[in-house]
């Protein structure tokens, strides 16, 4: 790919999202349709990108930004679904979709068929979420959603790994899958909280917004690249990375310095362009192999075009069916244990204590709650987030890393299948679901007035706070302003405001503080 090829790309990308967006539509699946038909125009030659350039440019920056704009306090709060989508999921839809790969394909065996299921089990919900607010996803949605996005890219390029070794194309640290799993996720978690801990310490001494924003650009590559040298999660380290800034950064009154509110405008204003850009040019990409693939396997034999496209079709379904009876069966027996649990509170008498002296132990360990305890999704929520599993860029991204050959020198079988499947798999779930998501948004109408009304409740309590660390008539100065910051940092620990909203207050702060200053 040249430099013509990419600007092409992301102005046509930027021009049709501009037209989208007036008439109220999704940029995203409209960039696929027209890229995948633009891709069988004659002479539109065919754009490759290593995957290792994939999964060191593209991938780290969305998921830093995605990670930025998370609630900490979400996921903590809905900490067991997330596990489940993140990594429980993940393991199973690997296994379903290789042995439904094996049976269909026989001839690329069963490890490469795992090496498959590695490859389409994780899906990518940030587009969904990052549009949450227009679609009317309920905040328990929007948490689970944007956690599990955290989380599932870990397990499945673990997956990927240990099933590339096993198919004789690969090496790994470690036989045992746990513990391959658990050194990728500690040592993940350890460079990323390392990386972080070094951009605090170098932000207050750079006394520059513009080279302190080049800093946050910086980190994502650095933690993935770091941590993937020492075969370690960069998701993780990635993920952690940001979390750990990111809330330091906007809560953390030790990390506060003069000009900072100016860094976080800034890097407000700088992340959703960047993400606008990758988005663009991932969806263009996406759609603009698919008249390739399909000549590419026009000359195979084992697996056969027909065989490739069938397999293609019902892995398809495969993975839709296989993550919709997960979480609705799951979350559905969250519930009727969580029923059973309330029944016996209110006729069991020692159910009724044993619930009462946990709830006062959690109470004296946590605080009052700052939010109404949301509990196990609901039914509706449960076929949201069920029909929510687009795949995206780290499936072809992974599929784009299959090996070449394998330790022998043989080719690896169903390479091109792999490849082809995947891509198939992307391309049908971003259109199928990516494209009835709002409809059934609309459909369920589910009700989030309570949850807005209680957002709104909040805001305006943390507003009374801030206002009242200024107690004298006048304009407000820096020093006033730091102040309104360290009383809603104060009321976060104090668990009177949740993150979300002391985040969603500090900046508007730092907006009327910069403003103060262009008079």
């Amino acid at each position: 790919m040249n430099g013509v090829q990419l600007l092409l790309i992301v102005v046509g990308g930027i021009a049709v999202t501009a037209v989208v967006h007036r008439r109220g539509g999704q940029p995203g699946l409209v960039v696929v349709v027209l890229a995948a038909a633009a891709s069988f125009i004659p002479g539109v030659p065919r754009l490759e990108l290593d995957s290792e350039l994939i999964l060191a440019v593209v991938i780290p920056p969305l998921l830093y930004s995605a990670t930025r704009g998370a609630s900490a306090s979400g996921f903590s709060a809905n900490l067991r679904p997330i596990l489940t989508l993140g990594v429980t999921l993940v393991v199973l839809t690997t296994a379903v979709a290789g042995l439904v790969s094996s049976w269909l394909m026989p001839a690329i065996g069963l490890p490469a068929a795992l090496l498959l299921g590695a490859v389409l089990a994780p899906p990518d919900t940030i587009t969904t979420v990052s549009h949450g607010d227009e679609l009317g996803l309920p905040r328990r949605v929007t948490a689970i959603l944007t956690g599990e996005s955290l989380v599932n890219d870990a397990t499945a390029l673990t997956l990927f790994a240990l099933t590339a070794a096993a198919a004789g194309a690969g090496h790994t640290l470690f036989d045992n899958p746990f513990a391959l799993f658990g050194y990728n996720a500690l040592v993940g978690i350890l460079i990323g909280g390392v990386f972080a801990v070094i951009a605090l310490l170098l932000r207050p001494r750079l006394h520059n917004p513009v080279l302190e924003t080049a800093l946050s650009l910086l980190l994502p590559f650095t933690a993935f690249l770091a941590a993937e040298q020492v075969h370690a999660s960069g998701i993780l380290a990635v993920v952690v990375a940001a979390f750990f800034l990111t809330l330091n950064v906007a809560l953390d009154p030790n990390h506060q310095y003069p000009g900072a509110y100016r860094t976080r405008l800034q890097e407000d204003a700088v992340w959703p362009v960047m993400d606008f850009l990758l988005e663009t040019f991932v969806f263009a990409y996406i759609g603009l192999q698919l008249r390739f693939v399909v000549e590419s396997l026009a000359d195979a034999h084992d697996p056969s075009l027909a065989t490739t496209l069938i397999s293609a079709g019902v892995l398809l379904v495969t993975v839709i069916v296989v993550r919709l009876a997960w979480v609705c069966g799951v979350f559905g027996w969250w519930g009727m244990k969580r029923r059973r649990l309330e029944y016996l509170v209110e006729t069991n008498p020692v159910v009724r204590e044993r619930a009462e002296r946990r709830r006062r132990w959690h109470l004296r360990r946590r605080g009052p709650q700052r939010r109404t305890p949301l509990g196990e999704p609901t039914p509706r929520e449960s076929v949201i987030v069920g029909w929510t599993g687009m795949r995206g860029i780290l499936t072809l991204a992974a599929a784009a890393a299959v090996p070449e050959h394998l330790h022998d020198g043989t080719p690896f079988p169903g390479r091109d299948a792999i490849q082809a499947i995947a891509l198939f798999v992307t391309l049908g779930t971003l259109l199928l679901q990516g494209m009835t998501i709002p409809f059934l948004v609309r459909r369920l109408d589910i009700d989030v007035t309570a949850e807005r009304a209680e957002s709104a409740a909040l805001l305006t309590k943390g507003a009374a706070i801030a206002r009242a660390a200024v107690t004298h008539p006048g304009p407000l100065t820096d020093a006033d302003f730091d102040a309104q910051r360290d009383a809603l940092h104060q009321a976060v620990r104090n668990r009177d405001l949740d993150d979300d909203t002391a985040r969603t207050l500090i900046h508007e702060l730092d907006l009327r503080q910069a403003a103060s200053h262009t008079h």
